[in-house]
């Protein structure tokens, strides 16, 4: 039985360190930043409080992204092993661009190929849940971030250098705790773009419906296979992605590291929780960080200082990428006959 799902497990497996390295830059960009922890024990932490996330957040996330777009009784093993492929290399590119992708976005979209594909799309989830979180959560994110700064730099005088955190005794363990908070939050969302289609596959394989008294355990069961993978793509792969947004995107103080930490983990385990909606963290973090640059500096340096131009790009191309290839290796794989 092991032999049957060896391929799209590595394939998931590949996903899941991707978005290792993607997600440490929202988690740990500000401790990275303002040098409160070494290079690396960043990737253990991590992946520490990712798992945990997965195991105790996620369920919600894995069931829409294993039959909420795509009826889970078609996800076998060559369609399963597209989707994962064609995500994984979308989000390949955006790692190797350095720049942190949306791989919820590069899911849900590599899974709307074959759901076209094959007239088979469940709109109701997508278009009145999912679609609108993508574009409310980061709106939310900036603006909440926003008025909660101008509260901050007007009363409380948060002008202190970004530099300078590591400099404080007790309220720099604030942004630590940030970090994991975030990288829970990311294991609550994230693990389900690998887990969800794995699951689903798993279950018609070995015929097991998702109202059956074991279908938790094959949720239990994939996602400790794939949260490790998150540790293991941060320690190879989520330096550059990490040196992106916090050298090049933030320069705030301390409070301000921790309030885009509450805020944007918070909006991300609200998604995973109540609806169980893959949704953007990194989006919702620059959304954030963006917002305290304008409260600082005002609106024209997020354009002349920081690589926003480069961002917003490969935010755009990399879930188109993902869903072309899903919808052409579909297309191919049906015509060789191996669907």
């Amino acid at each position: 039985m092991l032999s049957v799902f060896i391929v799209p497990l590595l394939a998931a497996m590949f996903l899941s360190v991707n978005m290792g390295a993607s997600g440490t830059a929202p988690a740990f960009s500000a401790a990275f930043g303002s040098n409160l922890i070494r290079k690396d024990l960043i990737a253990g932490l991590f992946g520490l409080f990712v798992f945990a996330g997965a195991i105790l957040a996620g369920e919600k996330v894995v069931i829409t992204l294993g039959k909420g777009i795509l009826p889970g009784e078609m996800m076998n093993l060559t369609l399963t092993t597209i989707i994962l492929l064609s995500v994984a290399l979308s989000l390949f590119f955006a790692n190797m661009l350095k720049v942190p992708q949306s791989t919820s976005q590069s899911t849900v979209l590599a899974i709307m190929g074959p759901a076209l594909y094959f007239h088979s799309l469940k709109t109701n989830k997508l278009f009145f849940e999912i679609f609108p979180t993508w574009f409310i959560t980061p709106v939310l994110a900036f603006g909440i971030t926003y008025v909660a700064g101008k509260i901050a730099y007007r009363y409380f005088r948060l002008t202190r250098p970004y530099q300078t955190i590591s400099k404080h005794k007790y309220l720099k363990y604030l942004v630590l705790a940030g970090a994991a908070y975030v990288s829970f939050a990311i294991g609550s969302n994230n693990v389900a773009n690998a887990g969800g289609p794995v699951v689903s596959m798993a279950s018609n394989i070995m015929g097991i419906g998702d109202s059956s008294a074991n279908y938790p355990i094959i949720i239990l069961i994939v996602t400790m296979m794939l949260a490790p993978c998150f540790g293991i793509g941060s320690s190879f792969m989520g330096h550059g992605v990490l040196v992106t947004n916090s050298k090049e995107i933030v320069d705030f103080g301390l409070l301000g590291a921790v309030l885009i930490s509450v805020v944007t983990a918070s909006l991300l385990l609200l998604a995973s929780l109540t609806k169980g909606i893959p949704t953007s963290l990194v989006q919702m973090n620059t959304g954030a960080i963006l917002a305290l640059r304008v409260v600082k500096y005002g609106k024209v340096k997020i354009l002349s200082e920081t690589p926003l131009k480069k961002i917003l790009t490969v935010w755009i191309v990399s879930p188109i990428v993902a869903f072309i290839l899903s919808l052409v290796l579909t297309y191919l794989a049906e015509k060789a006959g191996i669907l």
